[in-house]
C-alpha cells in the first residue's frame, strides 16, 4: 500500500518555498498545487496502480537537513514559517498506524484544525488513510454550513502537503485512495477548471477503460462523478451499464451499500434500473447480517429515496438488526432509521423498546433534529410510549430555544395526536406560549394552525391566539396563492370555533365566518374523524335489533348540526322509552354510540386518539349521552347472546329508565 510519509513532503515544500525554488515543482508537475489549495478544496480523482512511496513532514529533522547543507530554514521569530511542527526524528522503519484505529480515532475529531493537528502528530501514514483524513476535514466543513474550504484550510502546510502527494504521483495511488480523495474533495465543490481535477479524471477513466477497477471504487467514482458533472453524464452511463454485468452473489456488504448509494445519488434513473433493483434488494436480504449500524442506516436511506417499497421484507429485516446496534448508532444515523419507518410504516416492538430504554439516559445529547423526528415515529406509527414522550418533553424544556418553528409543531402535533400529557406539562405550555407570543407571525400558516389545533385536542386551548386565527389577514395567508383553503385547514378551523363556542365561553373575540366551515369532519380523506370499522359496526347493528327488537329504533352514521357524525343514534322520550329514529317530536334525550375500533386507539394501547377523544368530549358537552363500546370487549364476547346482555349493560347501566 502506498505510504505518506509527511514529514517529507513539507520538508520539501518548505526547502522549496525558502529557497524560491518554484522551478523545482514546476519541474515534478506540481506547480499549481499550492494556488488551486488556497482557491478551492483539490479534487482528487482515480489512479492507476499503487506503487508505495514515502513523503515525509519535517521540522526538526528538516533543519538538521538545511544546517548539513549550509542553509538556515528560516531565521527565529520570521512569520512566514512561525509556527513549530512538535515532531520527532523519525526511525528507519516507522510503522503504520492501524487503519481502524486511526479510524476510530478520527471519527471522533470534531473540527477541521484537531484532524490536521492530529495528522502532525503521525510521521506516516498510508494514502487510503491520507484520503480518508481528507474526506472528514470535507465533511466536518459541509456540516459547518461551508460550500467551500475554508482560507486557513487551504493555506494549512499539513493540507497543502496531502494535497501535493495526490497530485504529484496519482498514478501511485491505490484504487480506494484515490477515489476517496476525490469524494472528498468534490464534497465541498471543486473547481472544475483546475488543473488537478482534469489529470485526476483522465487517469480515471483510462483506469476505468483497463477495467482495474473494483466495484466498491467504481461506485465511489459514479457518485462522484454525479455531484461534478450531474447523471448525464457519459462515464457514468458507462459504469452503470457495467455494474449491472456484475455477479451480485461475488460481492460483500461493503459493496452493496456502495451500490444503494450509487443508485440513490441518481433517483431519476429508478425506472430504468428497477430491475436490477429487485435483484439487489433479494440479494441484500443474505448480507444483512454483517452489516455495520453506519451501513444499515444508509442501506435503509437508500430504499427511502429510491421507493423500494416492494422491497418490505428487506426493511424487516434491516429493523432486526437496527435494534441489535441501536447503542451504536449516531444521531444522524438513528434519524435515517426511523424516516425508513416512518416512510414504509414499519413498526418494529424490539426496535421501540429499545428506544424507551435509552432514550432517557440520551437525553441532553439528543439534537432537535433527531428528538422531532423521534416523536414523528411515534406519532406516525400511534405509538405511546411515556418514556418516549416525557423525555421528548423534557429536552424540548431545557433547549426549546433549538428548535426550529416546524420541528415545534411535529412535537405538539405528536402529544395532540396521541391524547397524551407529559408530567411536565405546565412548563411545556408555557415555554410554548413565549414562543407563539414571540414568533406568532414567523410561522408558517398552515403549521401554526396544526399545531393550535393540536393543543385543543389535549385540552390546551389556545385561547390567546383565536383572535388572530379568525382574522381575515391570516386566512389570506393560510389560502396563499390558491383559489381555496385546502379541506383539512377549514376542518381545524371549524373545530378550533366549536371549540371556543363549548369550551371557552368566556372567549369573546371575532367568530369563524360560515363561509369558513365545514359541513362534516368526516371527509374522506385528511378526516378529522376515524371510520367506524365495518365487521364491528355489523355485529353491534346485530346486537341492537334482537335487543330493541327492530332496526327502525336506531340509526347509523348520523350527521348532527355540529359536525360531527355519530356511529349509531338512539333517541328517548321523557319517560324513557326508545323512540324509531324517524321521529323529531317528543325526543328527550339522544344516546350516542361510539363503536371504536382498532383505528380509534394508539397502536400499543387502549387510550383514544385525541381526535376520538375530543369528539367524545365535544357530544357529551352537546347534551348527548355517549355511550363508548370498544372493540376490545366486543372482542370478548363468545355468543350473540353474551353481546345483547353487553349493549343491555352498556345502555341501561347509564340509563336506568330506558324501555325497550
Amino acid at each position: 500500500m502506498a505510504l505518506i510519509t509527511l514529514r517529507r513532503n513539507l520538508c520539501h515544500l518548505l526547502d522549496c518555498l525558502a529557497h524560491g525554488a518554484m522551478a523545482a515543482l514546476k519541474h515534478q508537475a506540481a506547480n499549481h498545487v499550492h494556488k488551486a489549495a488556497k482557491a478551492h478544496p483539490c479534487p482528487l480523482l482515480f489512479s492507476q496502480q499503487s506503487t508505495p512511496f514515502r513523503v515525509r513532514f519535517h521540522h526538526a529533522c528538516c533543519k538538521k537537513f538545511h544546517s548539513e547543507n549550509g542553509n538556515d530554514p528560516h531565521p527565529v521569530g520570521e512569520p512566514m514559517f512561525s509556527q513549530v511542527w512538535a515532531w520527532k526524528r523519525l526511525e528507519e522503519n516507522t510503522d503504520n498506524m492501524d487503519e481502524q484505529i486511526f479510524y476510530r480515532k478520527l471519527s471522533n475529531l470534531t473540527s477541521s484544525k484537531e484532524v490536521l493537528n492530529f495528522i502532525s502528530t503521525l510521521d506516516t501514514l498510508s494514502e487510503t488513510v491520507a484520503a480518508r483524513a481528507l474526506q472528514w476535514i470535507c465533511e466536518l466543513e459541509k456540516k459547518e454550513g461551508h460550500s467551500r474550504l475554508p482560507k486557513e484550510i487551504l493555506e494549512n502546510n499539513i493540507f497543502k502537503a496531502l494535497c501535493f502527494q495526490f497530485e504529484q504521483e496519482p498514478s501511485h495511488l491505490s484504487n480506494t485512495g484515490l477515489v476517496t480523495a476525490l469524494q472528498a474533495l468534490i464534497l465541498l465543490h471543486g473547481d472544475p477548471q483546475s488543473g488537478l481535477l482534469d489529470s485526476l479524471v483522465a487517469e480515471c477513466q483510462s483506469r476505468l477503460r483497463k477495467g482495474s477497477l473494483e466495484v466498491h471504487n467504481l461506485c465511489i467514482l459514479a457518485e462522484s462523478l454525479i455531484k461534478l458533472q450531474g447523471p448525464g453524464c457519459a462515464t457514468v452511463q458507462l459504469i452503470l451499464c457495467q455494474l449491472q454485468d456484475e455477479n451480485l452473489e461475488a460481492l460483500t456488504a461493503k459493496d452493496m451499500v456502495a451500490l444503494y448509494r450509487l443508485l440513490q445519488a441518481c433517483p431519476e434513473k429508478v425506472h430504468q434500473l428497477q430491475m436490477f433493483l429487485d435483484r439487489m434488494n433479494n440479494y441484500s436480504l443474505s448480507v444483512v447480517s454483517q452489516l455495520s449500524p453506519t451501513w444499515i442506516s444508509q442501506m435503509l436511506r437508500a430504499l427511502v429515496v429510491l421507493d423500494q417499497t416492494q422491497a418490505r421484507p428487506l426493511v424487516i429485516k434491516l429493523g432486526k438488526y437496527a435494534v441489535r446496534h441501536f447503542c451504536s448508532f449516531t444521531n444522524e444515523e438513528l434519524s435515517k432509521v426511523l424516516e425508513a419507518f416512518i416512510y414504509f410504516g414499519h413498526t418494529d416492538r424490539l426496535f421501540t423498546k429499545a428506544l424507551e430504554q435509552n432514550i432517557a439516559a440520551l437525553c441532553l445529547s439528543l439534537n432537535p433534529e433527531i428528538v422531532s423526528k423521534i416523536t414523528e415515529y411515534c406519532s406516525r406509527r400511534l405509538i405511546l410510549s411515556k418514556p418516549i414522550l416525557d423525555t421528548v418533553a423534557e429536552n424540548f424544556v431545557c433547549q426549546s430555544e433549538k428548535f426550529s418553528l416546524t420541528q415545534i409543531s411535529v412535537i405538539m402535533e405528536s402529544f395532540g395526536k396521541l391524547n397524551y400529557l407529559p408530567p411536565n406539562a405546565s412548563a411545556l405550555f408555557k415555554k410554548l406560549e413565549n414562543i407563539l407570543f414571540t414568533h406568532f407571525n414567523s410561522f408558517p400558516p398552515k403549521v401554526l394552525l396544526r399545531l393550535l389545533h393540536s393543543c385543543l385536542l389535549i385540552e390546551r386551548h389556545p385561547v390567546n391566539f383565536m383572535a388572530k386565527l379568525f382574522n381575515p389577514y391570516f386566512l389570506q395567508r393560510l389560502q396563499g396563492e390558491e383559489s381555496y383553503l385546502d379541506r383539512l385547514s377549514l376542518a381545524q378551523l371549524t373545530q378550533l370555533y366549536l371549540s371556543s363556542v363549548l369550551e371557552c365561553p368566556f372567549y369573546k373575540g371575532p367568530k369563524l365566518l360560515p363561509k369558513y366551515q365545514v359541513k362534516s369532519f368526516l371527509t374522506p380523506c385528511h378526516s378529522l374523524e376515524t371510520p367506524v370499522d365495518f365487521h364491528l359496526h355489523k355485529s353491534v347493528v346485530i346486537g341492537l335489533v334482537d335487543l330493541l327488537g327492530a332496526r327502525s329504533y336506531f340509526a347509523s352514521k348520523v350527521l348532527t348540526p355540529y359536525w360531527y357524525t355519530i356511529d349509531i343514534e338512539i333517541k328517548l322520550d321523557k319517560e324513557g322509552f326508545v323512540l324509531p329514529f324517524t321521529v323529531d317530536e317528543d325526543v328527550h334525550k339522544r344516546v350516542a354510540l361510539c363503536i371504536d375500533g382498532p383505528r380509534r386507539f394508539c397502536f400499543n394501547c387502549k387510550n383514544l386518539l385525541g381526535k376520538e377523544a375530543i369528539k367524545q368530549r365535544h357530544l357529551r358537552l352537546l347534551g348527548y349521552q355517549v355511550v363508548q363500546i370498544p372493540y376490545h370487549e366486543v372482542e370478548m364476547l363468545k355468543s350473540r347472546l353474551e353481546l345483547v346482555e353487553y349493549l343491555q349493560r352498556k345502555l341501561f347501566s347509564q340509563n336506568p329508565g330506558v324501555h325497550c
